[in-house]
């Protein structure tokens, strides 16, 4: 077990900041439930004390147990207060298992007092079994230090009392070999102290075994979920969340096909910037511009597919979202297209490289799925609409319009619950760079 423990702290140390970060705040949260818990049992306690008729006489010369109550209620609100101001360090973590055993042990301890018995009457009272309630509530931290610690004290404190009824305070004989005698008087089985001690240990043996492994799944768990947040900034919220469910591993190949609309979204003239600015300003200018762009894009339950320079493509529908997927792509783009140019106005105000947002709509019937190979995968989308939507976006050049969408896609859109601004007007039977034939468009803004 010794080992085991090491090996848990060498691999926490090895862990990055983040997910160490991650942990610590869930042992954080878990001794505010510790602490929680421990009122409850206190205040259950005192309830039961104060209610409950008492057996020993009317004016015993020492009542332990109000004292006891009121110590252990004070240190318990000491460290839920502690627990919420501070990161509890474990110097005060093993102090408080101290404390609580020893409360419990000089309260076992004082019953003899109490009750006018020799010292061992104290070991047969059920109150040892509050023990395990110390040793289990250590045991929500997932980490095995502490219940071996409680443990431990647990067996030092009930050895202390056992040799304290058998060799300080001891009666002529007191210490018995005979089970009935030592059940009906205050004789003292060693064989019954042993099992005490033996079963204390045992639990703990278990519990810290457990505790282990449990804390082995811990730190996977936590390192996987940092991993899924971090993935959903690599991916859309979409597409993480379709990875992190899925039945089976995603392997290159697999795939969907779905209906779909496929939004290209580009800044105008900014490959001729790029020549004429520093990095940190072309860098300062697109993180402005995709933080303008992904909002709305997410708003309307789009999925960003990939950043492509000043290209973010991105994809209305596909498993499991809206069927309205048109009308979305629309009304994002419509959305994108108002949004651009007052950022474009604002940027110019300010005597900043301020280029126009472009944008182009084409749907038809998607692949979604993973390309690459087994130490190298990407999850995107493949399909006629995509190139199409592509090609369309460029036209926006030609046309010196905001958007440009197929006029089927326009139409569906309609159909779909989309409502016109007034500004749109369709163009029959438009030659566009790469595509065969002519398309019927609707251009939008301009």
């Amino acid at each position: 077990m010794l080992s085991g423990l090491r090996a848990k702290r060498s691999e926490d140390q090895r862990l990055p900041d983040r997910v160490q970060a991650a942990i610590e705040g869930q042992e954080d949260r878990t001794e505010r439930l510790i602490g929680w818990i421990q009122l409850a049992v206190v205040v259950t306690f005192g309830v039961l004390y104060a209610i409950s008729p008492k057996t020993y006489p009317v004016d015993p010369p020492f009542r332990p147990v109000p004292y006891a109550l009121g110590g252990y209620l004070a240190f318990t609100l000491l460290r839920l207060i502690l627990a919420y101001r501070i990161r509890l360090p474990d110097w005060f973590l093993f102090l408080s298992i101290v404390i609580d055993m020893t409360l419990l042990f000089v309260l076992i301890w004082s019953f003899h007092i109490q009750y006018g018995q020799p010292a061992s009457f104290y070991l047969k009272v059920p109150t040892l079994l509050y023990v395990f309630i110390f040793i289990a509530l250590r045991a929500l931290r997932f980490d095995a230090r502490f219940v071996i610690a409680a443990g431990a004290t647990a067996v030092l404190g009930w050895c202390i009392l056992v040799f304290y009824a058998t060799a300080v305070d001891m009666q002529d004989d007191m210490i018995t070999r005979d089970f009935v005698y030592y059940m009906t008087s205050n004789a003292v089985l060693i064989g019954a102290e042993f099992d005490k001690i033996l079963t204390i240990l045992t639990v703990t043996a278990i519990l810290g075994f457990a505790l282990i492994r449990g804390r082995q799944l811990l730190v996977r768990s936590v390192s996987e979920g940092v991993a899924a947040q971090e993935l959903s900034r690599f991916f859309s919220p979409e597409v993480a969340a379709r990875i992190k469910g899925a039945d089976r591993a995603i392997r290159a190949g697999m795939g969907e096909i779905h209906p779909a609309a496929v939004l290209n979204l580009d800044l105008r003239g900014f490959t001729r910037l790029v020549g004429r600015r520093d990095s940190g300003e072309v860098m300062a200018l697109l993180g402005a511009y995709q933080a303008l762009a992904v909002p709305i894009v997410q708003k309307h339950g789009g999925s960003i597919d990939k950043f492509l320079g000043d290209g973010i493509m991105a994809t209305f529908g596909g498993p499991g979202s809206s069927q309205s997927y048109a009308a979305d792509a629309l009304q994002a783009l419509r959305e994108l297209l108002d949004a651009g140019r007052a950022w474009q106005d604002e940027r110019a105000a300010a005597g900043k490289p301020a280029p126009a947002v472009n944008g182009a709509i084409a749907t038809g019937e998607i692949l979604f799925g993973a390309v690459g190979d087994e130490t190298r995968l990407e999850y995107t989308v493949i399909g006629d609409a995509v190139n199409l939507s592509a090609k369309l976006e460029k036209h926006n050049k030609e046309l010196s319009s905001g958007g440009v969408v197929t006029a089927e896609s326009y139409d569906l859109a309609l159909a779909q619950g989309y409502r016109p601004s007034g500004d749109e007007r369709r163009i029959a039977g438009a030659s566009i760079a790469g595509v065969a034939g002519h398309l019927d468009i609707v251009v939008i803004g301009g």
